[in-house]
């Protein structure tokens, strides 16, 4: 099976969260020039935490209409805002709080309230905020050792309406409720960026983009965009198991 998407290996980790900052600057300068505004779904993780940071410090910044771009998020735990697991909090910290970008184009996923409710509510914000049928600019997404992105997880039940857009999830593996988006809101987004790194990740990436079709077992396999980009940015540790490679 060759991959599907661009793969682009890089050395480390550093490099891959370089390349996400640059994907992110990218992708919202094009929807900014094409339709005034950039609409992006945030991910959770160290390595698009360190994309945040290099995000909020200069030069690429500068290069950036702040007041443009109107964040929403992948996904979310069933935690306050301010609690340390929250997918908010982090990306508040590491850049949202640093740059110009005015609070009311943040919208975050309610995580304090019940989680049902919470998605509802998130796939109605999408809905008044960016159309009936919601199509983000960029989603950025990572890829867990189990093969899970978002809050898809292996083992839940993909019996999911064709129109649903969000989705309360209850994660065994962590034994907590989770909020996520729906492959169907991803698969219809522009551009669709992972950034997978580590060596920890190799077998689930080999499995995802080599493997056989087996979404139950490896959920980021779910992920095919409709008429969108699909970028997977990976280290040269997470790439380990690939039989087929481009740089």
């Amino acid at each position: 099976m060759s991959p599907r998407g661009e793969l682009r290996v890089y050395a480390d980790a550093g490099a891959v969260a370089q390349a996400l900052a640059e994907s992110f600057v990218a992708a919202g300068l094009a929807a900014i020039a094409e339709r005034g505004a950039f609409a992006v779904a945030l991910s959770g993780g160290n390595t698009p935490r360190a994309a945040y940071e290099l995000l909020a410090a200069d030069p690429l910044r500068a290069s950036m209409p702040w007041s443009e771009v109107f964040i929403y998020f992948g996904d979310e735990r069933c935690v306050p805002p301010d609690d340390e697991r929250s997918n908010y909090r982090m990306a508040r910290e590491s850049f949202l709080d640093a740059l110009p970008i005015p609070s009311e184009n943040v919208a975050r996923m309610r995580g304090e309230i019940d989680p049902g409710l919470a998605a509802n509510e998130y796939a109605s914000i999408l809905r008044t905020n960016l159309g009936a049928n919601p199509r983000f600019d960029l989603i950025m997404l990572g890829l867990g050792e189990d093969g899970h992105t978002a809050s898809l997880f292996p083992g839940i039940t993909q019996t999911i309406e064709e129109n649903s857009l969000v989705e309360a999830a209850y994660a065994q593996s962590q034994a907590m409720w989770r909020i996520s988006v729906t492959a169907n809101l991803i698969n219809a987004a522009r551009r669709v960026v992972f950034a997978v790194e580590g060596v920890a990740k190799a077998r689930a990436l080999a499995a995802v983009i080599e493997g056989p079709s087996e979404p139950m077992t490896f959920p980021a396999q779910l992920v095919q965009p409709s008429s969108g980009e699909l970028t997977w940015l990976v280290d040269e540790a997470a790439a380990s198991l690939l039989v087929s490679r481009s740089h």
